[in-house]
């Protein structure tokens, strides 16, 4: 009877965990989009056709020039928050459940207490799942951003859709298998770049904590330095994989070359200083953008926790 009553109780302690690091997730991607979407929009541009776009002061006035700030340098907001949302409540609950199956792999004391490598490996599991449901709202937030250059580069005058639109345009042209368009090049970039991005996030943590204090208690200022680092270290490292997945998901041309085809073509044809293109937005970015979402999912927790 008693096996029992403890049973219910930790299905309902797992529950409510759940609950709080997928609306603390949420929160976290909403901030993040926000805080770094100009930015994101830059970089998108300057990966796809780096030719016209070879300095981020460049594509930034020409943008604002263009297309002004809502249309230009906040295209795709719409997609990106469904997409930020999307991955980062079911990344953070992943994370959650798979920092569980690391203590019992492990078979450390507590969450608190798994190593950097354990928790590096859980942001690695968690992000194959997130991953399913970011490469659908990218593909969507990618094609607006960019949309003024590849009608350009098509010859085509028309004017801009919204994202229902373009759901249903590419719905009804290439069916469900179309959302998923590099969905391979998702998964390179995630999953490996989730381990050095939770590692690096919470090495930091561990590295800025107090003799005798624990790393939820570090501080805001230290939490978003963590935070920072972490996204520093995600996008150094996954990069080129991300310039291949905004070319195959914008691109027609590049739509049939898998990863590895692309990342060959592109650093034979336009050199490996290509493969880079748009990280220098990406990086001023990512500091500020990284830094508030783990400060907005940290202390949603905390404060969710109080509530419930």
């Amino acid at each position: 009877m008693l096996t029992e009553a403890t049973t219910v109780v930790d299905q309902a302690s797992h529950t409510k965990d759940a609950i709080i690091d997928f609306t603390a997730g949420s929160l976290g991607g909403i901030a993040l989009v926000y805080v770094g979407q100009p930015l994101d929009t830059i970089k998108v541009k300057m990966q796809t056709f780096p030719g016209q776009y070879n300095t981020m002061i460049k594509c930034f006035k020409q943008t604002l020039a263009v297309d002004g700030v809502y249309s230009g340098l906040y295209a795709g907001t719409v997609p990106a928050l469904a997409a930020n949302v999307a991955e980062n409540s079911v990344l953070f609950l992943g994370y959650g459940f798979c920092q569980k199956f690391m203590q019992k792999v492990t078979g450390a004391e507590s969450i608190e207490s798994l190593s950097t490598i354990s928790n590096a490996s859980a942001g690695c599991l968690a992000a194959f799942f997130s991953s399913l449901v970011l490469c659908p709202t990218e593909l969507v937030k990618c094609k607006l951003q960019a949309m003024h250059e590849v009608n350009n580069q098509e010859g085509i005058t028309m004017k801009r859709v919204g994202p229902v639109d373009l759901v249903g345009k590419i719905l009804k042209t290439e069916g469900i298998k179309g959302m998923f368009k590099g969905l391979v090049a998702t998964l390179a970039r995630e999953m490996p770049g989730y381990f050095v991005f939770f590692g690096g996030y919470e090495g930091t943590r561990a590295l800025l904590t107090r003799p005798g204090q624990k790393k939820d208690d570090i501080g805001v200022g230290r939490t978003m330095i963590a935070g920072a680092i972490g996204g520093l270290i995600f996008w150094t490292v996954t990069y080129p994989a991300d310039v291949v997945k905004s070319r195959v998901q914008i691109s027609k041309k590049t739509a049939t070359k898998g990863l590895v085809g692309m990342l060959y073509q592109i650093g034979r044809n336009e050199g490996v200083r290509a493969l880079y293109s748009g990280l220098t937005p990406t990086l001023v970015r990512t500091v500020p953008a990284t830094a508030v979402l783990f400060l907005t999912y940290e202390y949603s927790k905390k404060v969710l926790h109080q509530i419930f």
